[in-house]
């Protein structure tokens, strides 16, 4: 009865402790997109050192993001499996290792964040409109105002859009994202290999986490989807 009321402990204080990281993730993204319209201002002044500064800054919170996510999932990881033993667990240590293991799987690198390159193109877009940025195609470049980390726009077992989804989770081996009930009962009765076509990681019923970035690139993608149908709706009525 103990072990049970300290788990549910335990699961109450993780469920608070991601949704607090959610809330710093999108406070760091809000403040990320100030800095990008800061730096186009001093851009189109020619304050070359403050535009650096503000990228250099830019880059330090991308870091600081990738190292939340990783934070978030690793607590919801060890809170998942956790069992109590007879000596006092070192908390700190667990969720540390827990981290470093996620970020030496994880392939993310800040310099190819999506708002580090969104940052860098509307700077480069003050002088050179229209213009590929230097080590890049045209078609990279449009490809990046709606890059995301969302590798599956569907569940691969319900079909349905990741946007619709009621619970939606991530694998923490290879990103893929699907509706937690179906996937538990997938893992648990059928195969624990990845149902996306091609994918070779294998899931666990406590590596399929809803991270802290999800809810929030979710969110994004549904804003993306709604300009994009307001737009193509636009285009419909100038053609009639």
């Amino acid at each position: 009865m103990a072990a049970s009321s300290h788990a549910d402990q335990m699961k109450i204080a993780a469920t608070k402790f991601c949704s607090d990281d959610q809330a710093l993730l999108t406070q760091i993204r809000d403040t990320m997109d100030i800095m990008k319209e800061v730096a186009v201002e001093f851009e189109k002044r020619n304050v070359s050192d403050k535009v650096k500064e503000l990228e250099d800054a830019v880059l330090e919170l991308a870091d600081l993001s990738g190292y939340t996510v990783h934070l978030s999932s690793a607590v919801q990881t060890i809170t998942s499996r956790y069992q109590p033993g007879e000596e006092v667990t070192d908390f700190h240590k667990l969720i540390e290792d827990e981290v470093l293991k996620l970020k030496g799987n994880s392939t993310t690198d800040p310099k190819n964040d999506i708002r580090v390159r969104q940052f860098k193109e509307a700077v480069w877009k003050v002088h050179h409109e229209g213009q590929p940025m230097p080590g890049e195609e045209q078609e990279d470049i449009v490809m990046t105002s709606t890059q995301s980390s969302i590798l599956n726009m569907n569940c691969p077992l319900t079909g349905k859009p990741v946007t619709e989804l009621e619970e939606p989770v991530r694998s923490v081996e290879c990103k893929h994202i699907y509706e937690k009930r179906i996937i538990l009962q997938y893992i648990s009765k059928s195969s624990n290999q990845c149902p996306i076509s091609g994918c070779l990681k294998k899931l666990r019923a406590d590596t399929v986490v809803q991270d802290a970035l999800l809810l929030i690139e979710i969110e994004e993608l549904r804003k993306v989807n709604k300009e994009t149908e307001v737009q193509d709706f636009t285009l419909l009525n100038e053609d009639d």
